[in-house]
């Protein structure tokens, strides 16, 4: 009931707010597909409308479009190589594709929301390079405020010297805080209340922020359809009022993959459920259908193996330090916990197939498994559920359908009632 209340509260706070921008003239701004309503504040944000690249392979020039100066920083990551530029969160208006491809020392570059009032910007290197110069230059001349990175190329022994600067930004607090946990799940719950002894869902929605995910011809990214079901599936859950639901991310923000797992195990997860969608490589066929995976050691075909590798990117996408990953879990996989952590993992992957099948379109091998790391959380049962293939126009239809979404969030709903009903009923003390 108190949720309930909390959630007509704030309907009616973005109602009042709407209404204020309309009564000013403002003109509200278009919501972004399946993404939740933003606050009215993120009109304030520092607006990016145009981007360019100059150079050759020895020294390239980054400029970005801005209507007001923001302050930036930037550091270089390595194997592979790349430049991250951190900045106050920036409302991107750039063209569509625009990054995809490069020029000089740049590949490719990506750009997005990295946490709650901060941006982020990663260039893919064709080589060791420097951060010769990071600026932003005030409006003059008809020019509006630019940010402006030169990188100039220099040889693997200069460049790994260069890492040794120190001061590099965490991307986000340690999750290990009970104040860092309810700020990546959005829990409100006072630490003075009494405990929430029901079971707990961690629904994983992949990708956001500055990892899009995969990208459908027609311009739907994976982490804003995966979002829009993760909250569905949410909602479903709680309705039932059995288990309490803790989100990964809800909204677009990115999140890196150990923080995900760090998530389920801070809170006791009874079940972690990460919600994806799939899209195969040009000239590689065609593929239909949702695909449940769990976690092994070794891929159960190329594919599998293909998609893991894939998702096991994020946050070299994202532009995290990979060489700072702790061992532990690499550590714990070898204990004998972690078998049985798979046994339940199986065999709720195996309901979850029965369920899903009288709603959704399966593929023809619906159970797989490979090494995904978002699933390596060596005490809680997981899967990965990658809900169809963007590449494929009828799984796009219905990923972008709001009476399939209905129909297989409630299926997905009742195989996790089924599965902790049986894992509580079983773990309950003997009269």
């Amino acid at each position: 009931m108190t949720s309930r209340t909390n959630h007509i509260v704030l309907l009616a706070i973005a109602f009042l707010c709407a209404a204020a921008l309309t009564s000013l003239g403002a003109a509200p701004p278009a919501a972004a597909e399946s993404e939740p309503a933003r606050p009215a504040v993120a009109g304030h944000f520092p607006v990016a409308s145009d981007v360019r690249l100059a150079g050759d392979g020895k020294q390239t020039r980054f400029i970005l479009d801005l209507d007001k100066k923001i302050d930036v920083r930037a550091f270089l990551l390595a194997d592979p190589y790349r430049v991250v530029i951190d900045t106050p969160q920036v409302n991107f208006q750039l063209p569509s594709g625009v990054g995809a491809a490069g020029r000089g020392l740049i590949k490719a570059f990506r750009y997005g929301l990295v946490m709650p009032g901060g941006s982020r910007i990663v260039f893919d290197l064709t080589g060791p390079a420097k951060i010769d110069k990071a600026y932003v230059l005030d409006a003059a001349n008809g020019q509006p405020p630019r940010l402006v990175v030169e990188l100039e190329s220099v040889d693997r022994t200069a460049f790994v010297g260069s890492l040794a600067a120190p001061d590099r930004p965490d991307l986000r607090p340690g999750v290990d805080s009970p104040a860092a946990v309810a700020d990546v799940t959005g829990s409100t719950t006072s630490a003075a209340s009494a405990p929430d002894a029901r079971p707990a869902v961690v629904i994983d929605p992949g990708h956001g922020g500055i990892d899009n995910g995969t990208q459908a011809s027609t311009g739907e990214a994976e982490k804003n359809l995966v979002l829009a079901f993760a909250l569905a599936l949410r909602d479903r859950i709680e309705q039932g009022g059995k288990f309490r639901v803790i989100m990964t991310r809800t909204d677009d923000t990115f999140i890196p993959l150990a923080d995900r797992v760090r998530v389920a195990r801070n809170n006791n997860a009874a079940l972690f459920v990460s919600i994806h969608a799939d899209a195969l490589p040009h000239r590689e066929g065609d593929a239909q259908g949702a695909t449940i995976y769990t976690l092994s050691d070794k891929a159960s075909d190329a594919e599998a193996e293909r998609l893991a590798e894939s998702e096991n990117k994020a946050d070299a996408i994202g532009g995290v330090n990979l060489t700072e990953e702790p061992t532990d879990v690499a550590d714990i996989l070898i204990d004998l916990a972690q078998r049985e952590t798979r046994t339940f993992s199986n065999r709720f992957a195996r309901l979850l197939m029965t369920e899903m099948k009288t709603t959704a379109r399966m593929h023809k091998r619906p159970l797989k498994s490979a090494g995904f790391r978002v699933l390596k959380a060596p005490d809680v049962p997981s899967v990965l559920v990658e809900l169809g293939y963007v590449s494929n126009k009828a799984d796009l239809h219905q990923l972008t359908s709001e009476g399939w979404r209905s129909k297989t969030v409630g299926s997905v709903a009742k195989a996790v009632e089924v599965f902790l009903a049986k894992r509580v009923v079983s773990a309950a003390p003997a009269n």
